[in-house]
């Protein structure tokens, strides 16, 4: 299973969490945590704590913590501040979030409680800007701008650990003679005739890597996650040897990868705000009377893809399709 298969943290709207879900998976970090925050649309009246990370925002009432909830960036689709009317604050500006998650909608209302502080727009929507501009780490792509002058433009945290060179694309009959990019974030390939037509594979989407037959002989193969469409992708690398070290070596990274993914959404706050874990407490049974206090310290794709790689047991094709 890759690790896209298993994130469900930036794609996903969930309600009402456990205090298990409300952890930090890895390679998600706590880049803000703004107390005295209100779910003005769900709970009015409520005083709660709004967490923002690399993946989502959590917010969850300080009085019932298992009054919470989970909001993937994936999902935002429109971020504005307007006018609302809290039972806390009055009319006050607040923070409007529409989402979209399994083609149902939801709109979220958030106002920060103590008035003149502007965190709570800055944050939530640097941070989600930040997630938008960073897709390169975690979509599957084809013909983007990948190469300058016959190198890879890096991405911030990359660093490329092997290149290539006379690797063969398999998808089409005689195939496409190119340059295979290896980093520590994804797996790069471009025509040496045409730097446009590539291939950028996140590890975060790559299900396996294995050596298969086809009809040019042995062959690198890549499967996608099936959340990216379970595309398969064949490369001819030659010598053999050569082959079988690339394959070890991608299996290497990938498996570094999925103990620490590195998403790319990089933003820092000058103040550092505590671990997630130490903002969290154990759920507890609801006859349990909880006293009320503000102090207390409680506590989801891919760009439309053009060409679809098929790998079958003796051959590999390339189906052209329309957009999804």
């Amino acid at each position: 299973m890759s690790v896209l298969d298993a994130l469900w943290e930036d794609r996903d709207v969930r309600f009402d969490v456990s205090s298990q879900q409300m952890k930090t998976r890895a390679g998600e970090v706590l880049i803000d945590c703004l107390d005295s925050i209100e779910d003005t649309k769900g709970n009015n009246g409520d005083r709660g704590r709004l967490l923002v990370t690399n993946l989502r925002i959590i917010w969850h009432s300080l009085a019932l913590p298992r009054v919470n909830l989970s909001v993937g960036y994936n999902c935002m689709i429109n971020i504005t501040t307007r006018t609302a009317n809290s039972k806390l604050r009055g009319q006050t500006e607040a923070l409007y979030i529409l989402t979209k998650c399994n083609n149902t909608r939801f709109e979220f209302i958030f106002t920060n409680v103590v008035p003149g502080s502007p965190r709570l727009f800055t944050s939530v929507i640097a941070v989600h800007r930040a997630y938008e501009t960073s897709k390169m780490y975690r979509d599957f792509k084809l013909r983007s701008a990948l190469i300058q002058n016959k190198q890879l433009r890096l991405l911030p945290q990359e660093q490329v650990y092997d290149k290539i060179n006379g690797v063969w694309n398999l998808s089409s009959d005689q195939g496409n003679l190119g340059t295979f990019f290896v980093t520590n974030v994804r797996i790069v390939w471009h025509a040496n005739m045409n730097d446009s037509f590539n291939v950028s594979i996140p590890y975060l989407q790559i299900r396996s890597i294995k050596i298969r037959d086809s009809k040019f002989g042995l062959a690198l193969v890549i499967e996608s996650s099936q959340q990216s469409g379970g595309y398969v992708l064949g490369f001819k690398i030659d010598p053999v040897e050569k082959l079988q070290e690339s394959v070890k070596e991608i299996n290497s990274l990938h498996k570094v990868y999925s103990v620490s993914p590195i998403f790319g959404v990089d933003y820092e706050m000058e103040e550092k705000p505590q671990p997630l874990e130490d903002l969290t407490v154990e759920q507890v049974q609801d006859d349990v009377e909880i006293e009320s206090d503000e102090h207390t310290d409680a506590f989801v794709v891919s760009s439309p893809l053009n060409y679809y790689y098929f790998f079958q047991p003796d051959y590999l094709v390339s189906t052209v399709f329309g957009t999804k």
